[in-house]
Formats: C-alpha cells, sequence, structure tokens
C-alpha cells in the first residue's frame, strides 16, 4: 500500500482531475513522489525502469493540461508508459505490474480508457493518433486534442515518416511530441540522430521563433504576422540559422527543442498547443533515467534491469557459475566466431544490438555490424541487397518484430532465394512482456514461404550447428529460430558439425506414442517421457529439428512404428509444426491419430514462463495428462 508519509503528493492523486486541484510547486514535488515509488515497486517487480523515469515531468504535464480521457493520449513506445499509468487509477495496481493476473506493462485498451492505443512495437504512435483525429473531425468533434508521445527510438522507424507525411497535408488536429532522449534500448544511431542532435545544439531560431509567436498574440493581426514570419523564417533557416526544417516540410508547425524536465514550462506550452488546431510537432529534451544514478550512468542496462537495491540501485544477479549462457550469448559469441572464419558474414540488427547480443561482435568488428535503427523492414531488404552482392548477412530480429517486414521475407529475399540467415531471438512465449511481444507466430507465417529453410535448435549446440550450417554456401534463405533465456547445458561451446537440411533424429525409443518436437521445448518433451518411464510408460522422443522442410523419412519410420502421435510446439497451433506433420499424414493417407500440444488460437496475457506454458497446456504435466488419456482410451 502506499504511505502518505513516503509520497505525500501522490498519495493525493487517483485520476488526472485531482493533478488539477494541485498548485505548481506541488505538481513539482509529486514528480519526486513518482520517480522515488516507481523506483522503489521496480526493486522487488521487475520492469522497464529508465524510460518512465524519463517522462515523469511530461507525463504530469500532459494529464494535468490536457482533459483525458476525452484527450486522446498515445505512447509510444509504450514501455515509457509507467508514470501514466499510476496517474490513471492504477497506483495501487503498480506492484502487480508484468505479472500473471496483474497490469499489463504497456497501454492496454481493456485495461483502462485512458489507454487509448495498446503500443507494445513502436512508431505506431503517430498514424493511430491521426486516425483518432480524422474519426474525431468526421463525427464533428473538432475541439478534442490527439496527442502521440513518440520516443525511444521511435521515429527512426518508417511507419512514423509515413504518418508524418499523412498527417501534414490532412490538416488533423494531432500534436507530435517528439520525446529526444539520444537512446532507444541502446543508444540512437542514424542520420535522424544526428539532425536531432544539431538542432538541440544551436538554438538561435528555435529562440528567435518563440519570441515573435510570443508577442504577436492569438488574435487574427497576431496570426498575419505569424503567418509573414513563418515564410520568411521557412526561407532563411537553413542558410542563416544553419538549421533544416524537415518537419516544417511535412506540414507541421514545429516548436522546441525544450527542456522535458523543466514542468512550469511543460505546461505551459502544452496549455498554449492546446488550443492551437491542425497538426504540430513539440520536440523535448529528456534524460533515460532520470532520478536514478545508476540509470543515467547506464540506460542501457537499466532500460529493464530486473532486481536492484533500492538505496544503492545494484543489481541483484544470480550467479552465472557453471550455469548455460543465454541463447543469445550463444548467438553473440558463435557469430564473432564465424566471421573471423568467413570475412563474409556481417551482422544487422534493427536496434537490439544488446538485446540478441550482437554487440560483441560489434566490439570486435565494428565495421561489420549494422544498427539500422528501429526498421525490420528495412533491415531484411538492406540484407538481400547485401547478399547479391555476395556478402552473407545475419539479421537477428525478434520473433515478434519480425512480424512487421513479412513483405520483404517474401519478396526481397525469398522470392530471390538470396543467401540471408534470418535469427529470430525470442521465439515462443516470451513471459512478463505479454502478447505484444510473445514470438508465436512464427513458424505458421514462414512455413507457407517458398524456398525458405526454417530451423530451430533444441539446445546450444544445435544452435551453433545451426549457424554454421546456415553460413556454408548456397544454402539459400535460412531461417533459425530459438528462445528467450538460458539454453541447456554449460558446455556450450564445442566444434561445429554441419547439419543435414531437414533431417531430424530419436531422442528416445518407445512404444505405442510418439512424441514430436521442434526447437527448445523439446526438452520438455524428454522430462515428460523421463517421467512416463517411471510410470511404466515408454514413449518415443523425435527432435525434427526442422519446420521446413519436414523429415519425411523420420515420419514415415514413426508412423510404421507407433500407433499415436503427439506433436509439441511453443507456437501457434494454427497453422503452426502440428499442422505440418497432419497435413504431411493427409497427403499420404496415413489416419494416424494425431494429438497437437502448442499455443491455442487466443492472444496470450503475461507472465512467468513457467504460469504461461500450464495455462497454454505444453508444460510436463499436460505431455504427461495427454499421454496417460491416449493409453485409457485404448486399453481401457
Amino acid at each position: 500500500m502506499l504511505s502518505a508519509v513516503e509520497y505525500p503528493l501522490l498519495d493525493k492523486v487517483n485520476t488526472p482531475d485531482d493533478l488539477k486541484k494541485l498548485s505548481s510547486s506541488e505538481l513539482e514535488r509529486l514528480c519526486a513522489d513518482l520517480r522515488s515509488y516507481i523506483v522503489r515497486v521496480l526493486s522487488t517487480h521487475p520492469g522497464h525502469l529508465a524510460s518512465g523515469l524519463g517522462i515523469v515531468e511530461l507525463a504530469v504535464a500532459l494529464h494535468y493540461v490536457f482533459n483525458t480521457p476525452d484527450d486522446k493520449l498515445v505512447w509510444d513506445v509504450g514501455h515509457q508508459a509507467y508514470p501514466h499509468k499510476i496517474l490513471t487509477g492504477r497506483k495501487r495496481q503498480f506492484e502487480t505490474i508484468r505479472t500473471y493476473g496483474g497490469i499489463s506493462g504497456f497501454p492496454k485498451m481493456t485495461e483502462s480508457e485512458y489507454d487509448s492505443f495498446g503500443t507494445g512495437h513502436s512508431s505506431t504512435s503517430i498514424s493511430a493518433a491521426l486516425g483518432m483525429a480524422v474519426a474525431a473531425h468526421l463525427q464533428g468533434n473538432d475541439s478534442r486534442n490527439h496527442i502521440a508521445v513518440i520516443g525511444d527510438g521511435s521515429m527512426t522507424g518508417g511507419m512514423a515518416f509515413e504518418a508524418l507525411n499523412n498527417a501534414g497535408v490532412a490538416g488533423a488536429n494531432v500534436l507530435v511530441i517528439l520525446n529526444d532522449n539520444g537512446i532507444a534500448i541502446d543508444k540512437s544511431v542514424g542520420a535522424l540522430n544526428h539532425y536531432l542532435t544539431k538542432i538541440t545544439s544551436s538554438r538561435t531560431y528555435n529562440r528567435f521563433k518563440t519570441k515573435i509567436w510570443d508577442i504577436s498574440g492569438d488574435n487574427a493581426f497576431g496570426q498575419r504576422i505569424r503567418r509573414f514570419f513563418r515564410k520568411i523564417l521557412l526561407n532563411l533557416k537553413s542558410n542563416f540559422f544553419k538549421q533544416s526544417n524537415m518537419f516544417e516540410a511535412f506540414g507541421f508547425r514545429y516548436f522546441g527543442p525544450i527542456d522535458g524536465h523543466n514542468l512550469p514550462d511543460l505546461v505551459k506550452i502544452l496549455q498554449q498547443l492546446s488550443t492551437i488546431k491542425g497538426p504540430k510537432l513539440l520536440h523535448i529534451v529528456t534524460q533515460k533515467g532520470r532520478g536514478m544514478d545508476m540509470a543515467v550512468q547506464n540506460p542501457v542496462v537499466y532500460h529493464a534491469p530486473g532486481e536492484y537495491d533500492v538505496e544503492t540501485g545494484e543489481r541483484k544477479l544470480p550467479s552465472d557459475k557453471d550455469q548455460p549462457l543465454r541463447y543469445q550469448d550463444v548467438f553473440g559469441y558463435t557469430i564473432l566466431e564465424l566471421a573471423k572464419q568467413n570475412l563474409d558474414i556481417v551482422g544487422i540488427t534493427p536496434a537490439m544490438p544488446t538485446g540478441c547480443s550482437l554487440n560483441i561482435m560489434m566490439e570486435a568488428m565494428p565495421e561489420r555490424v549494422f544498427d539500422v535503427g528501429i526498421a525490420e523492414q528495412h533491415a531484411v531488404t538492406f540484407a538481400a541487397g547485401l547478399a547479391t552482392q555476395g556478402i552473407l548477412p545475419f539479421c537477428n530480429i525478434y520473433s515478434s518484430f519480425m512480424q512487421r517486414a513479412y513483405d520483404q521475407v517474401i519478396h526481397d529475399v525469398a522470392l530471390q532465394k538470396l543467401n540471408v540467415v534470418l535469427c529470430l531471438d525470442r521465439g515462443g512465449l516470451v513471459g512478463e512482456d505479454g502478447p505484444t511481444h510473445h514470438g508465436i507466430f512464427d513458424y505458421a507465417y514462414f512455413r507457407p514461404i517458398p524456398n525458405l529453410v526454417i530451423a530451430a535448435p533444441m539446445n546450444e549446440n544445435e544452435l551453433r550447428n545451426m549457424m554454421y550450417t546456415a553460413q556454408l554456401p548456397d544454402k539459400g534463405p535460412f531461417v533459425i529460430r530459438y528462445p528467450r533465456g538460458k539454453s541447456v547445458n554449460a558446455d556450450w561451446k564445442k566444434p561445429f558439425q554441419e547439419i543435414e537440411i531437414g533431417k531430424g533424429r530419436c531422442l528416445r525409443n518407445g512404444k505405442d506414442i510418439a512424441i514430436l518436437s521442434v526447437g527448445h521445448i523439446g526438452n520438455t518433451a524428454m522430462q515428460a517421457a523421463q517421467l512416463l518411464s517411471t510410470l511404466g510408460v515408454e514413449v518415443g522422443v523425435y527432435d525434427c529439428r526442422f519446420v521446413k522442410p519436414l523429415d519425411e523419412s523420420l515420419l514415415h519410420e514413426v508412423v510404421k512404428t507407433y500407433s499415436h502421435i503427439i506433436t509439441i510446439e511453443d507456437g501457434v497451433l494454427k497453422g503452426g509444426f502440428g499442422s505440418a506433420v497432419v497435413e504431411f499424414l493427409a497427403d499420404n493417407g496415413i489416419g494416424i491419430p494425431v494429438h497437437r500440444l502448442g499455443i491455442p488460437d487466443r492472444f496470450i496475457t503475461h507472465g512467468s514462463l513457467r504460469e504461461l506454458h500450464r495455462e497454454c497446456r505444453i508444460d510436463v504435466d499436460a505431455i504427461v495428462e495427454t499421454v496417460k488419456n491416449i493409453v485409457n482410451e485404448d486399453f481401457k
């Protein structure tokens, strides 16, 4: 429970209406309460820390000035919205964030009327806010404000610029707030980052323009003065003030940059902007992790630091001695090892070098690793272009984010049968990040695409061998999908071995019932088989390794030996690995019963992996129960 002694101002605020009752000095103290509360709660209930700390003043100012939820507020990316959640009726639920049955770590429309749009993936806010603004106009409600807060690197996504291009000519009542903190999860890259740095380091133009704006006033005469000076400034800006006019070229009125931690200034300018119709962009400069020294000093690590000491900020890390490496680290060390042997190998990531461990190769070979910003579509086609010239790109994208580059995989890679290795990190259920981040659709959405090889390792050595195999000559488009978290064995670095494409393996012989798996979940199948053995039931276990092409010779062997098949996958049942097995049996006129275990046809909530595996019935208990039901049905 909140303590009125520890958080005297925060204790008074349950909805944005309560904010409007506070004085300016009280609003400042409320910001301190908010930061302190977030730091305290997340020390024992891990979540996204540094991003939310950076926008505390902005969240307070927005809800103080605007009439939410009637005025629509969209946060992009949503992990920066923790202060917003606390201010909008979820203060006492905040300790449940990202836990099973608790509130989401991202804005979620079904969770609160203040969450105008769900934003787990980046660069969507301007499009969504524009849609809301156009809808309001069509419904005769032109007084409503529509605010898109875009930050943490989201402006580097191409979709944001598509929306700017549309909004600038639509004339809709949209306010875009560019939260410029110079960092996404890793440090922001690219020409846009350089442009924003140039703006924030040379403010002559902006001070001059703001002065004219303040003097001219909001009456008709003042509006004519503003239009006159705006025409002059657009011509002078690039030469006299050494500034480009990118946002104004899109048709937006540009304001800023201003200090995003100066609450009185934020309130003042937002009040002014709330009365100005049409597309506007406010550029604010913030500090990611503000209010916590450790987060400011290392915003990459403290983006989502896990548990930490609330007094010192020191992270509480489990001992990794004699523990398996995370799959992402196996990837990171292995690609560096392969790149030393094969000079054609390069690495590509859309703004996730640390998240996918390409930072390991980046530190050793910076000229051969490319962080392209939050731009999955570009990442894939960039890889395809490299491949046309004999370069071998390993393009690492989280499974959930790979959905955004689906057309590029089909049109630019698979159709042209280019040697591109697509590494899908975070395949399967990912836990506390929830439905926006679960990588459960990849088998199903990649399986229909011709020319693709789709592989999934059961452990760290299989991952290394699949990466080694994929970089051998003329393998074509190659997908390697692996999960979040630790691999299986501490002894991860063994000599490379080529894996025959489409070749599975028998892990355990059995009688009557065979379990077919693909990927890491094969370890769950083995645990279940061992437990069943103690109960006197022997089942066969097969690691198919490849979703495409399937090992048809292995499947023919299985159907000759066993009377029942169980398939298990940590992907959706609709169109996934189990469906591929059923299609094979149907195409070959084989009538053996198949019992499919996998992710059901619904979006899966957030929670621990243990809780989610139990909910989706892909844990050891579900396999054992399925086998028992088969045995009881056959032999009763």
